[in-house]
């Protein structure tokens, strides 16, 4: 399968870019009487390389708002806290060994423990929850800090600045597709995850330098056969939720004012994508240098 899990994961935060030469992963999207950004992110960086690329300068700078995938100006985190223990926990009575069998969950307990996370803390989780939960560890002992993502530095910006923020769609939205995975998808997921570990530090710093650099070629080798390989999970969590969100950025672009909106590489190019559905409503969009 190579290295699928996480580059879908990797890829929900980030931007590919449709030319090769271009300079920044943001689009100016013209509306009647204003422009509407559309940009990408990685949802962690390295403290020592957060700089975000050239283009989110000047489309912040140039937008009365921030709309995000969630509005994280107004997370709740004990309220996400909640919601994840009412819809990512197995069954009373069910545990993830029993779910995973032996075998699997001990390649998943080794996967844990090499980490430091105790598999008393996944035991009662779902597959899904369990892969997520294990994927961010590992960025994160790569020196990966969400505290530096390009949502999370934007929106402290935001909140100095006065600057309203919005979302797309809320958490219960977001995660939807991945609640209603089948168990057989949600323990392919995990496999997959799972077997992806060892490849994680040069996966990171390949899609990295692809993004700073807005190379498409490389993120789409990077990144699109990946999807193709698992329609069950890119159709729910991709390209049905960019239909949903595609009246909204219509919303926006019939407003007065021009507004910074951040998604994923996943939510923009290629089929289905939000550059390509805009365009074919004959929205002219241009990419910031």
């Amino acid at each position: 399968m190579g290295r699928r899990t996480l580059r879908w994961l990797l890829a929900l935060g980030l931007l590919g870019s449709l030319s090769a030469h271009a300079a920044s992963p943001v689009w100016a999207v013209r509306g009647a009487h204003n422009t509407v950004y559309l940009a990408g992110s990685i949802h962690m960086l390295p403290a020592e390389d957060a700089a975000l690329p050239p283009g989110f300068e000047r489309s912040y700078a140039d937008s009365a708002r921030l709309v995000m995938e969630l509005d994280l100006g107004k997370f709740d985190p004990m309220e996400a806290m909640v919601w994840m223990m009412d819809h990512g926990a197995l069954p009373a009575g069910t545990s993830l060994r029993s779910v995973l069998g032996e075998q699997r969950y001990g390649r998943v307990s080794a996967a844990a423990t090499g980490l430091g996370l105790p598999m008393a803390a996944l035991d009662s989780l779902a597959p899904w929850v369990v892969g997520i939960e294990i994927t961010d560890l590992a960025y994160e002992h790569e020196g990966y800090d969400p505290e530096q993502g390009v949502e999370e530095q934007l929106v402290r910006r935001a909140g100095k600045d006065g600057k309203p923020t919005a979302g797309l769609e809320t958490m219960a939205e977001e995660l939807s597709g991945l609640t209603e995975l089948s168990s057989a998808d949600q323990i392919r997921m995990l496999d997959q995850t799972v077997d992806d570990l060892k490849d994680i530090k040069s996966e990171m710093r390949e899609v990295t330098s692809a993004w700073r650099h807005g190379d498409a070629a490389r993120l789409g080798a990077l990144l699109s056969s990946e999807y193709n390989a698992f329609p069950t999970l890119y159709k729910p969590l991709v390209t049905d939720r960019n239909r949903r969100w595609l009246p909204q950025v219509e919303e926006l672009l019939k407003a007065n004012e021009n507004s910074l909106v951040v998604v994923g590489a996943l939510h923009l190019v290629g089929q289905g994508g939000l550059l390509e559905l805009l365009r074919k409503k004959g929205y002219t969009i241009t990419q910031l240098e």
